[in-house]
């Protein structure tokens, strides 16, 4: 029973956060906003092509989220191409970023947070370091 893919990864919080992490990943990332189920609870779905890869699922009121998973999620990585549009969309929004280099696969990254403080990783092919 081996694992063939990575499906989605899942946002929660209160309809204002929700929105605010909407329009980041769409704005900022470049997810597409995208169908969802008629789920009971409110949320959205966020694509790259035809796959659903971030939920936004609103919290239920007095939700409290496990305490052996607090503090362990780091950042969610996407692969990009043009790095130097990036950096200067980031620039153009006031997005702070740091930078950095994988050893030995010439592989460039750009760190930064999103609204609720989540880590968000962009990686660049080597081709495309500029």
């Amino acid at each position: 029973m081996p694992v063939i893919a990575f499906s989605h990864y899942n946002l929660r919080g209160d309809r204002r956060m929700l929105d605010a992490l909407r329009d980041f990943y769409i704005d900022v990332v470049g997810l597409q906003l995208g169908e969802r189920p008629p789920f009971a609870h409110f949320g959205y779905w966020l694509y790259i092509d035809e796959q659903a890869v971030l939920h936004l699922s609103e919290a239920r009121p007095g939700e409290v989220r496990e305490a052996n998973a607090a503090g362990t999620f780091d950042h969610v990585a996407f692969a990009c191409t043009d790095r130097a549009s990036f950096e200067a969309h980031l620039e153009s929004r006031a997005i702070r970023y740091r930078s950095s280099n994988v050893p030995l696969t010439g592989q460039r990254q750009l760190f930064f947070v999103d609204p609720a403080g989540n880590g968000v990783e962009l990686n660049f092919a080597e081709e495309d370091r500029g």
